[in-house]
């Protein structure tokens, strides 16, 4: 049975978008026909261009020229897309073997996203685990001079922040405070936690109540009321060929506060596509983003992302972020 022209024109989007992704030229209505086996006339696919074209799905350039899509054609192409073809068993493999390489967290997701660059031949990005979701596992308290403390708190996860801590008066008895910090933090959630310090100062005893005071006020503002969650980029050299991402796209990366509001709203198991002036930061208006989370059934841990043109190969790239998240959530379980 023929498709129906609704169908049909979906099609046609399709074959423009893939072509266009492909060359980066302009797409006639010839080649669509010999490329494609569309089974209907050259005619027939002109006018369902030109019904594509007045629904602002696809654009002409100049008179004589074919078709390039518009974000909106894109939008549809990408709402189109059902079933994401999986990778083949050669790359699978080598994904995981490169991520159970890593010699802690913090390499797995340097490694991760290395090598979604490599494969996407975009920019990719990586949130470390969010402290909020994280429980504290242990805090070492490292006397660095008589005066000045560094705290080393490592969380379930592997992610590890360090903060020092100036002292009023040289301490003596570094062992009793982390004895202390790790009675009162361990296994603790960040919210949690802020009340479990609070609750320790006043139980302190009186010769270690000032440093107490000093480490819990550092910990509670830094890591509890105002967690830095951190971004890894890799592959920005790549964004750099492409003349319109290379100075503003650029920008917003380094701009972390953007990409994590960006990362922020996707969930370990979703893949979101967010598509030029749909971004509310300007700078983003030329680049397209493709992002989705890590984590296991019970919570999402952060996400990760690619970053390109918006003529970006969305299946490739959907298809590639999504399995280099899985395999990090796997890792991150092991």
């Amino acid at each position: 049975m023929a498709p129906s022209t609704k169908a049909r024109r979906q099609q046609v989007l399709n074959a423009i978008v893939a072509d266009y992704i492909a060359s980066q030229e302009p797409v006639g209505s010839k080649a669509l026909v010999e490329r494609h086996r569309l089974q209907v006339s050259s005619a027939t696919i002109r006018n369902d261009m030109a019904a594509l074209e007045s629904e602002g799905l696809i654009a002409q350039q100049h008179a004589s020229s074919g078709r390039i899509p518009t974000e909106k054609g894109y939008r549809m192409f990408v709402d189109s897309i059902h079933d994401i073809k999986p990778l083949s068993s050669p790359e699978r493999k080598a994904i995981l073997s490169f991520l159970e390489g890593g010699v802690d967290l913090e390499d797995v997701l340097r490694r991760s996203v290395q090598l979604l660059a490599q494969l996407t031949r975009q920019a990719a990005v990586i949130q470390l685990p969010s402290l909020q979701t994280s429980k504290v596992k242990h805090c070492e308290v490292v006397a660095l001079s008589p005066t000045r403390l560094l705290l080393v708190m490592i969380t379930d996860l592997g992610r590890v922040e360090q903060r020092n801590v100036e002292l009023m008066r040289p301490i003596e008895d570094v062992s009793t405070l982390r004895a202390l910090l790790n009675t009162a933090l361990a296994d603790k959630t960040m919210a949690d936690a802020s009340v479990a310090l609070a609750d320790l100062v006043e139980h302190t005893p009186g010769e270690l109540k000032d440093e107490m005071l000093r480490c819990a006020t550092v910990l509670i503002e830094t890591l509890v009321e105002a967690p830095s969650d951190r971004l890894i980029l890799a592959g920005t050299s790549n964004l750099s060929r492409i003349s319109p991402l290379s100075t503003s796209v650029l920008e917003a990366l380094e701009e972390q506060v953007v990409v994590l509001k960006l990362l922020s709203h996707v969930q370990e198991g979703e893949v979101n596509v967010s598509i030029g002036a749909e971004h509310q930061d300007h700078g983003l208006h030329s680049a397209s983003i493709v992002s989705t989370g890590y984590g296991d059934e019970d919570a999402t841990f952060g996400a990760l992302g690619v970053v390109g043109p918006t003529y970006m190969d969305y299946t490739g790239t959907i298809s590639k972020v999504s399995a280099v998240a899985q395999y990090v959530s796997r890792v991150l379980k092991s």
